[in-house]
C-alpha cells in the first residue's frame, strides 16, 4: 500500500482554490510560534488565517503564559501577505489529565500523544464548524517528532463528524522544518526544549541527565 504525500494533496488543495481565484478562511491550530513560523510564512499568501492557540497540556502554567506572548509577538512582527488573526482557546488543563490517565508512562509519540492530538484538533474543528471556516488543520506535524499520519487520520475524522473541512498537511516536507528553526533564530524566538506537557519534560529531562 503506498503512503499518501499529504504535502502534494495540500498544494492540490491550494492549486484548485487559486484556480477558482479565491482565498479561504483557515483555523489553524498552533502548538508553538516557532512551529507556526514557517507554517504562516507558507500558507499566508494562499489562506485568511486565524491561528488558534488552544493547548491545555503546556506544563506548567509559566511554560504557557511565555509560549502565548511569544505566539501573539511572533504574529506581530512578521510580514505576511495576508492578514493573520489570533484566537486563544481556554487553558483547560484538567482534560488533558484526564485524557492522560493510564498514559502516564506512554513514551513521546505513543497513545498519549495521540489522545492529545485528538483532544487539541477536535476542539480546533468544533470552532471552524461554529465560526464557519473553510478549512482547519495544525502546525504539529512540522515537527520530526510528530506522527503526521496519525494527524491527519484524526483531522479527516474529526471532519466527517463535525462537517468542516480538514486541510491535510506535513509541514517538515520541502524542508519546512528546517525552514522553521532558521526563522525562530531570525526572530530570536524562545523555543523550548520540550514539547509542552509534563511527561514531556520529564521524559526530556531524564535523557538530558543521563548524557552529562
Amino acid at each position: 500500500m503506498n503512503r499518501r504525500n499529504y504535502q502534494k494533496e495540500m498544494e492540490g488543495v491550494i492549486k484548485r482554490n487559486q484556480k477558482e481565484e479565491r482565498i479561504p478562511t483557515l483555523l489553524l491550530h498552533s502548538c508553538c510560534a516557532p512551529c507556526s513560523s514557517y507554517v504562516l510564512e507558507y500558507l499566508s499568501e494562499y489562506f485568511c488565517i486565524t491561528v488558534y492557540y488552544y493547548n491545555p497540556n503546556i506544563y506548567p502554567d509559566e511554560e504557557y503564559k511565555k509560549r502565548v506572548a511569544e505566539q501573539q509577538e511572533f504574529i506581530r512582527r512578521f510580514p505576511m501577505k495576508h492578514e493573520v488573526k489570533f484566537v486563544e482557546g481556554p487553558f483547560e488543563k484538567e482534560r488533558f489529565y484526564n485524557i492522560s490517565q493510564g498514559l502516564e508512562q506512554e513514551k513521546e509519540g505513543g497513545a498519549r500523544c495521540h489522545a492529545c492530538y485528538r483532544l487539541r484538533l477536535e476542539e480546533t474543528a468544533k470552532l471552524a464548524k461554529k465560526m464557519g471556516f473553510d478549512y482547519f488543520t495544525t502546525t504539529l506535524s512540522i515537527s520530526p517528532l510528530k506522527n503526521a499520519e496519525k494527524l491527519n487520520e484524526i483531522g479527516e475524522e474529526l471532519a466527517q463528524e463535525y462537517d468542516v473541512s480538514y486541510l491535510c498537511s506535513d509541514f517538515k516536507k520541502k524542508n519546512g522544518y528546517k525552514r522553521s528553526v532558521e526563522i525562530s533564530k531570525e526572530y530570536d524566538m524562545y523555543r523550548q526544549y520540550y514539547c509542552g506537557c509534563v511527561y514531556s519534560k520529564r521524559q526530556r529531562d531524564e535523557e538530558i541527565a543521563k548524557k552529562v
